[in-house]
């Protein structure tokens, strides 16, 4: 059953039932194999309300309430340790030297006043980071590790600025979970703000029904006027150092359908959130 199918069925439905109902696979209720509905299981169905389980459904109409990511977060493995070494390293590109004032001033008085300038590594920080982060969904199983890297990011990018997003990226994303509706902020002000010497960085597990990234309407909380790939190829062709670093592990990526059509999106440039991954993602960015 196609999108455009499914949606007519479902408002058919909506119609015609006049009470609840649990099994059987026509009504919208719990159970059974009906396509509407939730706890129970069908492949191309629309999850209403309820816990997702098998995580097939090709929307999901709720209302969702999501926690920001912790910031403090302590390190808490050794591998995202040993990982930010490539993120300090990162961090700490600029010019290449600037002038050590307490140095030249030390050398000129042991030359006997003839002026010896010395110079040192450019100490700041000027690399600019814009980081996109998904919350909420199936995200929650990744919430730790996450809230770690975001914890380290702030830690080590001086330039960092974030925003969170629900599985893709349409035409507004977010600072405070909890206000998320009363403080929006449009993409397009994203885009037009932050110029393109910002490396854009995603964090999320592309995991979610493929109308999600290639359909209008198919946002799970709001009838979105514009599919997410579009936005996300703005947001690339905005910035043309990017990636995507997924926390879900890697070995699962070929049965998504969703996560290949992320990684087509983003030229291939999804890498998984390990020790290697982390490394191979900063040293493209760094390029």
């Amino acid at each position: 059953m196609g999108w455009d199918e499914l949606m007519e069925t479902l408002k058919k439905r909506l119609e015609e039932q006049k009470e609840r109902h649990a099994g059987g696979s026509k009504w919208i209720g719990t159970g059974g194999t009906s396509p509407f509905g939730h706890g129970g299981y069908n492949p191309q169905g629309i999850r209403i309300g309820g816990a997702g389980k098998n995580k097939s459904a090709v929307k999901v109409w709720e209302q969702r309430a999501y926690r920001d990511y912790d910031d403090t977060q302590e390190l808490g493995t050794r591998n995202i340790k040993v990982a930010l070494r490539r993120l300090r390293k990162f961090a700490r590109e600029g010019h290449v030297e600037e002038l050590d004032l307490d140095d030249t001033i030390r050398c000129t008085a042991a030359n006997a006043g003839w002026l010896d300038i010395k110079m040192r590594p450019e100490r700041h920080n000027n690399v600019k980071v814009l980081l996109l982060m998904d919350v909420g969904g199936t995200m929650d199983e990744h919430i730790a590790r996450v809230e770690e890297l975001f914890s380290a990011s702030k830690a080590e990018f001086k330039h960092l600025e974030f925003y969170y997003f629900h599985n893709c990226v349409y035409d507004f994303v977010w600072k405070n979970n909890r206000r998320r509706y009363a403080e929006k902020f449009p993409t397009w002000d994203i885009i037009r703000k932050y110029n393109k010497d910002y490396k854009l960085i995603f964090i999320g597990d592309a995991t979610m029904s493929p109308y999600e990234i290639l359909q209008p309407g198919g946002s799970v909380e709001y009838s979105n006027e514009e599919a997410g790939a579009e936005w996300l190829s703005r947001l690339t062709h905005a910035y043309p150092k990017f990636a995507w670093v997924n926390p879900e592990p890697q070995g699962v990526w070929q049965y998504r359908q969703s996560i290949s059509i992320v990684q087509q999106l983003m030229s291939q440039r999804m890498f998984p959130m390990t020790l290697r991954g982390l490394e191979e993602a900063m040293r493209l960015l760094s390029q």
